[in-house]
């Protein structure tokens, strides 16, 4: 029982893990990842499907380094991914599976809102990768910072005044950017309906329009990512904890919305009972032979009782 509150006192903090938790020991000169298989169900590790959802792979990430963890953005490029963490770590990795510990890169976020050293100042929750450009949405500071991908040189930035009444632990905690160049942020709310804004552009130049819609995910759930399909449809993660059931999570797709309309979506499948799973907050879409494939990755808040978990998934039953 002790454990399971635990649990659920990390969760109403929202990822938002206290800096006596930011583990603060000198960090290894090399930084080295293991990938640990683990399968789709415990009780039944042969099971390959979840919903929609086909099963290819999962696993556990452990570190020599005490950095790795607190994942709440993903971004998936053929061979590696690029993870942010809400304590403004920037971490690339290969992708598994990899046998034994591999090498991988972090470094901190350099600039970004407030001074460098206080955890809110480097509050990542969503991020977004195109076009050469990286944007970083900071949830404490309701900013959204555009940089560059590779070396994280800031491009612009700004802190929407439409995001100025999100409470400091709300948002913005989804973000996509549209095929047209516009961008749907969304704030991650306190339960039932949360605010989501439609920019006409880049959200990191101040002064772009923007227009309010509300966003209603399952009932009992908050956003924590958001993605769009080569479709051009939304997939929506969304994530709940309950004193029994711990951490679960579910997956919804929607269309794009209209201007003053609600966006809703569909269960895609539900991350619950014997599936494995933590706290899902990242997720990524790729393209693979053809199949449309998920990408998901678990905030472990830096507590030694949760895991950083990758999922990989393949979309096979979406229709339309």
């Amino acid at each position: 029982m002790r454990i399971l509150f635990l649990l659920v006192a990390l969760a109403l903090l929202a990822t938002f893990a206290p800096p006596a938790m930011q583990r603060r020991e000198p960090p290894p000169a090399v930084t080295f990842i293991r990938f640990t298989p683990v399968p789709l169900s415990e009780d039944d590790p042969g099971r390959g499907r979840l919903g929609a959802l086909a099963f290819i792979g999962a696993w556990a990430l452990t570190s020599n380094d005490p950095r790795v963890g607190g994942l709440s953005a993903l971004h998936v490029e053929p061979g590696e991914a690029l993870a942010l963490s809400d304590a403004g770590w920037r971490i690339r990795l290969p992708l598994p599976p990899r046998p034994g510990p591999v090498r991988a890169e972090i470094a901190i976020v350099e600039q970004g809102p407030g001074p460098l050293g206080d955890k809110v100042n480097r509050d990542i929750e969503s991020l977004v990768v195109a076009k050469g450009e990286a944007w970083l949405g900071f949830e404490q500071s309701n900013a959204v910072w555009r940089y560059d991908p590779k070396t994280f040189a800031v491009r612009a930035r700004a802190a929407p005044r439409a995001m100025a009444r999100w409470s400091d632990n709300a948002g913005p905690e989804a973000m996509v950017r549209l095929a047209d160049g516009r961008f749907l942020v969304f704030a991650e709310g306190g339960g039932g309906d949360s605010e989501a804004l439609l920019f006409a552009g880049d959200p990191a130049v101040t002064g772009t329009p923007v227009s309010r819609l509300r966003y209603r995910p399952p009932e009992g759930y908050r956003i924590t990512d958001a993605a769009l399909l080569p479709d051009g449809r939304l997939l929506l993660l969304n994530r709940s904890v309950g004193l029994f059931a711990g951490f679960t999570a579910k997956l919804t797709l929607a269309a794009l919305p209209q201007p003053g309309a609600v966006i809703t979506g569909r269960e895609l499948a539900a991350f619950e009972g014997a599936v494995t799973r933590d706290n899902l907050e990242a997720l990524s879409v790729t393209s693979e032979g053809g199949r449309t494939i998920l990408w998901l990755a678990s905030d472990d808040n830096y507590n030694p009782l949760q895991r950083t978990l990758l999922m990989k998934f393949a979309l096979v039953g979406a229709g339309r």
